[in-house]
């Protein structure tokens, strides 16, 4: 098993290009089952949850090529509908293939999830909505099988609770179903608003893209034909580490194939905290800050803080002057990084969902265990401005997110190694 060795309190410098985001290019490769023709994706991220679809598409019968950044996939071809436990236990956003199975063959059997254990995510918004689609759904044996004999019926959905996989199933389903189909309080974040635009763009009709209110105008069960390349939108989370690692250590750093407007809350808390920036078209770089100030965070749903950057930006605070609050709305389990950071030295009380954290830690090196995706990620950062040598075990979680993270660091001048435990 690989481990991350680094050896702190090294400023950095020079600049990286940022990735597809994986967020994007998973529900764009689970749409490929909706389309009749082979369906070309560029920008794809080489990380394991992206090697991990494809594996489950191959599996149901379709023929994927995957080469540099570039997969070409034809799902004309796919007769199996049974998602195997084997492959979706891997990675939980596997159930974003249930929606296309269901609307296409109009029965599936998908396993419930797996992935990062960062507390409950649960699927039931999602089967509550194919039901209100007239699907016949039973769970068993660990499976959602999944009927509807006449195809999938437009519907006007309300979702309790904002959810992004969630929407992205529903959009996916109502694709192909037949008649008008509403989704009410649906997710807005740029992965939910990239599937849309795709589907517009190859002859779905969607209104309402970007807003919290959409409606998808199905095909009635007719597969859609892929007119164009697909480009997956750049990866704001991977962004924002790397402009997290740039804060940690107070060093100027660019960042390349970026978009600004989906990390606009990234940079104002950044700003917050005593940072500035120089922003180009596809370009950002993060300038020292004076005084690294504490900071207050609350995550919630896109265009609000993201939840998959309050690990990174509690090492962050951990070097501020001052104290910071970190609020975790949508996790329950989503602070068990924070027992590795106070191995390191770190000064954090948990309350419920709330973390205090004390800034200007002596942070020291030490044997880390990754738990999770972003917690990985977050020790790697305190890693970079902690005394002595850090080995960061376990990050077999990193690589399902970020490509070659050590290599990007090491091309920024951090003292980085892979190595086998």
């Amino acid at each position: 098993m690989d481990y991350l060795e680094i050896e702190g309190d090294n400023k950095l410098s020079g600049a990286i290009k940022i990735d597809g985001a994986k967020n994007a290019a998973l529900p764009l490769l689970a749409a490929t089952i909706l389309f009749k023709n082979e369906v070309t994706i560029d920008n794809l991220p080489r990380v394991n949850d992206v090697f991990t679809i494809l594996q489950l598409l191959e599996n149901l019968g379709a023929t994927t090529n995957f080469e540099d950044n570039q997969a070409k996939i034809d799902a004309s071809s796919i007769t199996n509908t049974t998602a195997i436990y084997d492959i979706v236990r891997k990675m939980r956003a596997s159930i974003l293939t249930l929606g296309p199975l269901l609307a296409r063959f109009g029965e599936c059997k998908v396993s419930l999830p797996g992935g990062c254990a960062i507390g409950q995510r649960p699927i039931d918004l999602h089967l509550k909505a194919l039901e209100m689609m007239g699907a016949e759904i039973v769970i068993e044996q660990g499976y959602v099988r999944a009927s509807v004999p006449k195809g999938l019926q437009g519907a006007t959905i309300v979702l309790d609770k904002i959810t992004v996989t969630g929407t992205e199933n529903i959009v996916m389903a109502a694709a192909l179903a037949h008649g008008e189909t509403k989704i009410i309080n649906a997710a807005k974040e740029p992965e939910v608003v990239q599937l849309c635009e795709v589907l517009n763009a190859n002859g779905v009709k969607i209104e309402g893209i970007g807003s919290d209110e959409l409606i998808i105008k199905g095909t009635g069960q007719k597969l859609i034909e892929a007119k164009k390349n697909i480009t997956v939108i750049p990866d704001r989370i991977e962004a924002g580490t790397y402009l997290c690692a740039g804060a940690i250590t107070n060093s100027k750093i660019t960042l390349n194939n970026v978009n600004h407007t989906h990390l606009f809350t990234i940079i104002l808390k950044l700003q917050e905290m005593g940072f500035d920036f120089d922003l180009k078209e596809n370009s950002i770089t993060i300038k020292p800050a004076a005084k690294i100030k504490g900071a207050k965070i609350t995550t919630s749903e896109y265009p609000g803080f993201p939840t998959d950057m309050q690990a990174q930006f509690m090492a962050l605070a951990l070097v501020a002057e001052g104290a910071s609050s970190i609020d975790e709305k949508l996790f329950e389990n989503r602070f068990m990084h924070v027992s590795e950071l106070i191995r390191m030295g770190a000064n954090i009380i948990l309350s419920n969902h709330t973390a205090m954290v004390e800034g200007k830690n002596e942070l020291n090196g030490a044997d880390v265990m990754a738990t999770d995706l972003r917690a990985s990620s977050a020790l790697v950062l305190a890693a970079l401005v902690a005394n002595g040598t850090t080995r960061v075990h376990r990050i077999y979680h990193l690589d399902r997110g970020y490509v070659t993270l050590e290599k990007k660091l090491q091309q920024l001048g951090a003292k980085i190694k892979r190595l086998k435990e």
